[in-house]
């Protein structure tokens, strides 16, 4: 992939996750749950966006597992164990401008299979 088409990728996903963000917004009870999707890790955090605080975060490389369907759904799985402990049972899903695709799909099926409503 040459520099232009990478620079072009970036801002497209930027672009997104903007319009994405302007749309959407967590509180104390129903938090905004953020991903971020490197090719080494996979990282999410529930956000309270009202006190601009993180309720709680989780990444692969705490976890030890690899960033790819089956890591995601596992983390997933650990996420939601995190969420119910803090009494969290709804959430706001952002997917940060990436399509619900591959990874980010199997950790959003992962918490709606684990009773995260979103």
């Amino acid at each position: 992939m040459n520099a232009k088409v990478l620079k072009l990728k970036v801002a497209n996903r930027l672009k997104r996750k903007l319009r994405i963000r302007a749309k959407i917004s967590g509180s104390a009870s129903l938090p905004r749950v953020s991903v971020f999707k490197s090719n080494r890790y996979l990282s999410v955090q529930a956000i309270n966006d009202v006190t601009a605080t993180t309720l709680c975060a989780l990444n692969t490389k705490s976890t030890g597992h690899k960033v790819n369907k089956e890591g995601a759904a596992a983390l997933g799985e650990a996420f939601a164990a995190t969420l119910k402990a803090a009494n969290i049972n709804e959430i706001v899903f952002d997917r940060n401008g990436y399509q619900y695709h591959g990874v980010i799909a199997a950790f959003g099926d992962s918490l709606r299979a684990n009773e995260i409503k979103f």
